[in-house]
């Protein structure tokens, strides 16, 4: 057997698993060792098509970021499909890891985990302590099945098997391979569009909805997969020194907000618009706030790196590369 794990990345098109491909490679890993399907090639909902897959490959390792996303509007309108196919997705890639000797797995979450109403900066313990926010609820609640899934795992199986499943909770990220579309982007790469295409037609006014006073966390897709990785390759002994069987997800971000108004000015800078910034204050604001506390992450010797200007500047070098010249 080869000394060099292989490395099975679900998700590898979407902007964090591709992250994460380019992170292995980055870091020397041979891509001849990291296997990945489309959702063409592997259904990931379909149970014995996953197993079956999990059989041929036998990887070491599973990065588990594959996931149906999407915005307010969508986890409206699809509720079913966003709580069926994450749970699915998760459930099969979970049981059959560990059915074919998979050790080591990492699964991806996201930070609607937590309460809405949850203290800020939001820290792991405040998982399971209120009521979620009601528009993504269904998405949320296959995330924290996910977590649960791994620490069960790890509960029944963690010394007979050495089973360690582990899970990271992400901030608001931005940056290569992000979702453009007009209706269902996030806040980043919609005003990138918008800036842009404001730039492009001369117009005058970029009008925002809100007061642009609610604070927001970013990090720059690439210092996420870092991360990742970092938290893979941990020795266990560290690991569980900084988490606890039932409470073992780390949260990931970069530790700062910033407000929507500056990151709407500073976004214009980037993409070059000179026209004027105004906030339609009708409109309703979100949640004055969303902080990760990211404190467990640092304690285990990781800090984002990237800035937001330059990860601006390089999620926009992105867009003008691969989303401009492909529509």
């Amino acid at each position: 057997m080869s000394q060099i794990p292989k490395i099975y990345v679900a998700g590898h098109r979407g902007m964090v698993g591709s992250a994460i491909v380019r992170q292995l490679l980055a870091d020397g890993h041979p891509a001849s060792r990291i296997a990945t399907r489309t959702h063409a090639e592997l259904d990931l909902t379909d149970q014995a098509a996953v197993r079956a897959f999990f059989e041929t490959e036998k990887p070491d390792q599973v990065y588990l970021a594959a996931a149906k996303v999407g915005g307010i509007h969508a986890n409206n309108t699809y509720p079913a499909e966003f709580i069926y196919q994450n749970l699915m997705m998760e459930a099969n890639i979970i049981d059959a890891a560990f059915r074919n000797g998979v050790k080591k797995l990492l699964f991806l979450g996201s930070s609607c985990i937590y309460p809405k109403l949850a203290p800020q900066p939001m820290r792991e313990d405040a998982l399971l302590t209120g009521t979620l926010e009601p528009t993504n609820e269904p998405y949320a609640i296959a995330k924290i099945a996910g977590i649960k899934l791994c620490e069960s795992y790890n509960r029944q199986y963690g010394e007979s098997h050495a089973v360690d499943y582990r899970s990271v909770m992400p901030t608001n990220l931005y940056g290569p391979g992000d979702n453009y579309h007009p209706e269902n982007s996030h806040v980043i790469p919609a005003l990138i569009r918008r800036f842009h295409e404001a730039k492009v037609n001369n117009a005058p006014i970029v009008t925002i909805w809100g007061t642009g006073t609610p604070k927001r966390e970013f990090l720059y897709v690439d210092d996420m997969a870092a991360a990742c990785l970092h938290v893979m390759n941990l020795d266990k002994a560290t690991y569980d020194q900084h988490t606890q069987p039932m409470l073992s997800h780390i949260n990931v971000g970069c530790g700062e907000d910033i407000t929507i108004r500056q990151v709407a000015e500073t976004i214009g800078k980037t993409v070059g618009y000179q026209g004027e910034i105004t906030f339609d204050t009708s409109k309703p604001d979100g949640t004055l706030r969303k902080l990760m506390d990211s404190s467990r992450l640092n304690a285990l010797g990781w800090k984002a790196h990237m800035g937001l200007k330059a990860g601006l500047n390089a999620a926009y070098q992105d867009f003008l590369t691969n989303y401009i010249s492909e529509n």
